[in-house]
């Protein structure tokens, strides 16, 4: 039987218990690209969802020892492989040359400056980009500086962003924004900057918690902008407050949530319930070689269900709720899109604000290693993938939402008017507490103006993506 660690759902689950690399200092020879393009088509001919639809993944494709390698020689690098092995359904699946870092945002580790923010486009159909935060984080550099939400720069480094640039300009770990404001469809800039830098730093994703009082009745508002499993133990301590004070609603504020940790993401559903205990919350649906071995071998392996302890052993603190408001936008993503599929067949879910992202499949990391596994992986280089393994699949049967989920009160974020996070007065709350008050007419208010285009979080390893840590199953290869 074989463990895997870190099972990165672009929706949904997975995971490789790692060993540690502790001998980069022992390698001996890097290794060749011919190298690692064998590693790369080995593990997507093993793991890959899609395998079925890539003519070059097939059983017969190879005739000899000798043709294959001449099929590796030609990519020019690992990169250019791995694209060629993606099926074209596939936005998700990603190839990483720094395994290390992606381990470290795992764990809520990055470089930054504290500036969370999105990328839109300027409504003139110009390929011109400007940004606007969403929020800033506590002991960063661009707090110190006075960096707030709502705040609107068009330039970095004095260049101005575009479509083309922008991946290029947010990159360096020090940059200058050049500050504007957006009035209607203009910006105008202020001639106005603010130098940043990046270090090392941690984030807890309970970005903020509190009880906030509806018509008499105590609401609980919760944002959490990450699925950290290294913070379970804060995110279970902001329902304990939430029961000590007896909330009658909950609005689960997701509206920058990427995804993360799949193992959060049903303990979370379970904060919110606690009713279903091992009731069923998602299956999972490998490639066909997997899914027959799991059925036949292991078939709990494909099961997820509700449960009552979080990662650490801790007892959940449950709600016993028979609804939850959700705040989503284009942002929502992975297993924020889980907790809505996984929720609805059971309780009322009332989404708020944009349509998420429209990720329901889950992706491991895959090491260069004779199983995969961390454990033994080649010291001649740091490539790892994330292949699409599974997709995720509810109690009644559904998945394949290609399109995102799509709010019951539609209401998207006004960049010249954003408001203040955890006020009752910011729009995308205020839409939610008023539907509690019952005086919402849930009529979908959608006026689009802006495109988005990026934010602060595409240049992280993990960006948009969910991993489960299944402390329940082995994980195994198995002989097909």
């Amino acid at each position: 039987m074989k463990y895997l660690k870190h099972f990165m759902l672009l929706l949904l689950m997975g995971t490789i218990l790692t060993g540690c690399f502790d001998d980069n200092d022992d390698v001996i020879q890097p290794s060749g690209t011919i190298e690692i393009n064998d590693f790369i088509y080995r593990g997507m001919k093993t793991w890959y969802l899609y395998k079925s639809d890539v003519p070059d993944l097939q059983d017969n494709r190879f005739s000899s020892d000798q043709q294959y390698t001449e099929y590796l020689r030609g990519f020019s690098s690992p990169e250019v492989i791995f694209e060629s092995l993606k099926s074209n359904i596939d936005e998700f699946s990603f190839l990483v040359s720094d395994f290390v870092a992606l381990e470290q945002s795992f764990d809520g580790i990055t470089r930054n400056n504290g500036m969370e923010f999105g990328l839109v486009r300027y409504p003139d159909n110009s390929n011109n980009v400007f940004g606007f935060v969403r929020y800033v984080l506590p002991g960063t550099d661009a707090e110190a500086k006075g960096v707030a939400r709502g705040d609107i720069f068009n330039t970095i480094d004095g260049t101005q962003i575009t479509v083309d640039n922008f991946r290029q300009l947010i990159a360096p770990d020090s940059y200058t924004i050049g500050l504007a404001n957006l009035s209607g469809n203009t910006i105008t800039p202020t001639g106005e900057s603010i130098a940043l830098n990046k270090v090392q730093y941690t984030e807890n994703p309970v970005f903020m918690t509190k009880t906030i009082d509806v018509g008499g009745n105590p609401v609980g508002y919760l944002m959490y902008n990450a699925f950290t499993l290294d913070f379970d133990e804060q995110l279970n301590a902001a329902f304990a407050k939430f029961k000590l004070d007896n909330v009658t609603d909950l609005i689960l504020d997701l509206r920058y949530n990427g995804g993360g940790a799949v193992e959060t993401a049903i303990d979370l559903s379970s904060m919110v319930t606690g009713q279903f205990n091992e009731k069923l919350f998602t299956t999972e649906q490998w490639n066909d070689e997997f899914q027959q071995s799991f059925q036949e071998n292991d078939p709990g392996r494909l099961i997820n269900n509700f449960d009552n302890q979080i990662s650490t052993g801790t007892a959940i603190n449950s709600l016993n709720l028979s609804r939850v408001y959700v705040l989503t936008t284009r942002s929502s993503a992975s297993a924020s899109e889980l907790i809505i599929n996984g929720l609805d067949p059971y309780i009322d879910v009332i989404q708020v604000g944009d349509t998420t992202r429209g990720k329901f499949q889950a992706s491991i990391t895959v090491y260069d290693s004779e199983n995969f596994r961390r454990q033994g992986a080649n010291t001649g280089h740091t490539y790892a993938m994330q292949p699409l393994v599974l997709k995720s699949i509810n109690s009644v049967g559904f998945t394949d939402y290609f399109d995102g989920f799509a709010p019951e009160i539609a209401l998207e974020e006004d960049f010249s008017n954003l408001g203040v996070l955890g006020d009752v007065n910011e729009p995308l709350l205020k839409a939610a507490v008023d539907d509690i008050l019952g005086v919402s007419s849930r009529q979908k208010n959608s006026t689009r103006y802006f495109e988005e285009v990026g934010n602060s979080n595409m240049q992280e390893a993990n960006y948009e993506m969910m991993y489960h840590q299944n402390t329940t199953h082995d994980l195994f290869v198995p002989d097909f």
